[in-house]
């Protein structure tokens, strides 16, 4: 994978995909291995065009010689648990290129927009050496802002329809965007759109070092497509005169350890409960209505004893890892 080896590099996910308690010896393997790629989010409203959008993105930076790596964060059915893999779809005119690869991830019920694995994900293709990675989370709401912490430069796609105009206002999108794009432009109200975003952005204030540019585009005419690819080569450019992109990083890593940090605790809870034979009094009175369920929490971490409990929850998690 590291060499370059596309279908290395898709057996990896698939392993990750299948057997989630592999992800921290293929992070371990993968650790130091690349840090150069430019990341791109690229997120907004269900419908605003974004795979199509990314797929004229593709075009143009392989255009330029670079290697693309994409993350399609897809929708979990909540019956099966499987992805809607529409924007691999959309974006099947690369498949035959060795300078592309794509990948569609099931969100598997996480927030933020953004499959829990999506960080890990983009160090695997940063370490098989792409030159850019561009994720697209599945849409835009309250909850659904982390994309600013993984990305270097976020892309908010807007429409004039669905009211996307309050959306803006509401769900934090003036804090998060670096760059915002109207797409299907030829449609009434894309004007109005446009002038209210600028509002927005005027009044937020936002980065001294950047002024957040909003930009019109039709993508399915490949309208405004070389000018966004452009607008994305100069707010790179203007990172790099600032700590903006290492800071996100920081943050974002720190995010990620908690989330794993988390993840364990939780698993190692799990088996806990189902082995423990005092944890399973106290959940059985809480069953039986004899205690309430934030008394027993308090019951069993309690007393001096949550390190201990944390350290046998982290030591049987990592025991039933190896």
């Amino acid at each position: 994978m590291i060499q370059g080896d596309r279908h290395a590099l898709a057996r990896l996910f698939t392993l990750l995909e299948r057997d989630s308690r592999s992800l921290s010896s293929i992070m371990r393997a993968v650790h130091s291995q690349g840090t150069a790629a430019y990341r791109i989010g690229v997120t907004g409203s269900p419908g605003a065009g974004k795979s199509t959008l990314i797929d004229e993105l593709i075009h143009l930076i392989r255009a330029e010689g670079s290697t693309v790596g994409v993350l399609a964060i897809d929708p979990t059915s909540p019956f099966g648990g499987g992805a809607v893999l529409g924007d691999r779809i959309r974006m099947q005119r690369h498949h035959n290129d060795s300078g592309v690869f794509i990948r569609s991830l099931a969100t598997r019920g996480a927030h933020g927009g953004l499959s829990r694995a999506v960080g890990a994900s983009a160090k695997i293709l940063d370490a098989a050496g792409k030159d850019y990675i561009v994720i697209e989370t599945v849409g835009v709401g309250q909850t659904e802002l982390d994309i600013m912490g993984l990305a270097d430069t976020v892309v908010v796609t807007l429409v004039p329809e669905s009211g996307d105009s309050v959306q803006a206002m509401k769900a934090g999108l003036t804090e998060i965007a670096d760059i915002f794009v109207v797409n299907k432009s030829d449609r009434p109200g894309a004007d109005r759109l446009v002038a209210a975003i600028e509002a927005a952005v005027s009044l937020d204030g936002g980065d001294q070092q950047w002024d957040r540019p909003v930009l019109s585009a039709q993508a399915h005419r490949r309208v405004g497509s070389q000018a966004l690819h452009e607008t994305i080569a100069r707010h790179r450019a203007a990172m790099r005169a600032t700590s903006v992109r290492e800071q996100r990083r920081r943050e974002h890593d720190r995010e990620e350890f908690i989330s794993a940090l988390r993840s364990a605790v939780e698993s190692g809870l799990s088996d806990l409960l189902s082995s423990d034979p005092a944890v399973q009094g106290v959940a059985s009175r809480v069953e039986s209505g004899e205690i309430d369920p934030y008394s027993a929490a308090d019951e069993v971490l309690g007393a001096g004893s949550l390190f201990p409990l944390l350290a046998e929850i982290l030591e049987t998690d990592r025991r039933r890892r190896s």
